[in-house]
């Protein structure tokens, strides 16, 4: 039996604006690059031993039509001067060899910074209680060195989040945030 694994992961995020919902999503994934695939939404499990590589790489390693797998986080608005954010989280120990968690988070007045401080803070409390660990983000991040520190435990985190307000006539604006992993 084959077994899909993720060998490699890259981030990616945009924007897209259009009077139909849809065709504003079409164009916040042509922003981010990852329009011409089939994307297959998967839960929040970031493999051992994956390498996270540049988004341009992962990006020229796409072909129209290619089946690709991501976690992605998308939010949508017609309400001018709203705004919205999508963010994604990446939480993993230290040692590459073990798994990590990535979240997804959709939010409504948050900025691009704010988000992608909650959805790593997410990632890592997600990480954490599969160890059975109690986490407490505002506790255990360590700025100088940042990463997450509960007792021996360290994890390292990043994440990559798109705001952006809605169109000032109305018109949909979507944002998208993703880590889409490859399989080769």
């Amino acid at each position: 039996m084959s077994r899909l694994i993720a060998r490699r992961m890259f981030f990616s995020k945009g924007v897209g604006i259009h009077r139909n919902q849809l065709q504003s999503f079409e164009l916040a994934l042509r922003s981010a690059g990852i329009e011409k695939c089939n994307i297959v939404a998967v839960s929040s499990i970031f493999p051992p031993d994956c390498r996270i590589i540049s988004k341009d790489i992962g990006i020229e390693l796409l072909q129209p039509g290619q089946l690709i797998h991501a976690v992605m986080a998308r939010s949508s608005t017609n309400e001018p001067n709203r705004l919205v954010s999508a963010a994604i989280g990446l939480a993993r120990p230290k040692d590459q060899r073990q798994y990590g968690y990535l979240s997804e988070h959709h939010a409504f007045g948050e900025t691009q910074r704010k988000a992608a401080d909650f959805a790593e803070d997410l990632a890592a409390t997600m990480l954490a209680s599969t160890l059975g660990i109690e986490l407490d983000p505002d506790v255990a991040w360590d700025e100088r060195k940042q990463v997450y520190k509960v007792g021996q435990r360290h994890f390292v985190s990043r994440s990559i989040a798109q705001s952006a307000r809605g169109h000032k006539d109305g018109l949909w604006t979507t944002v998208v945030a993703c880590a889409v992993l490859l399989f080769d």
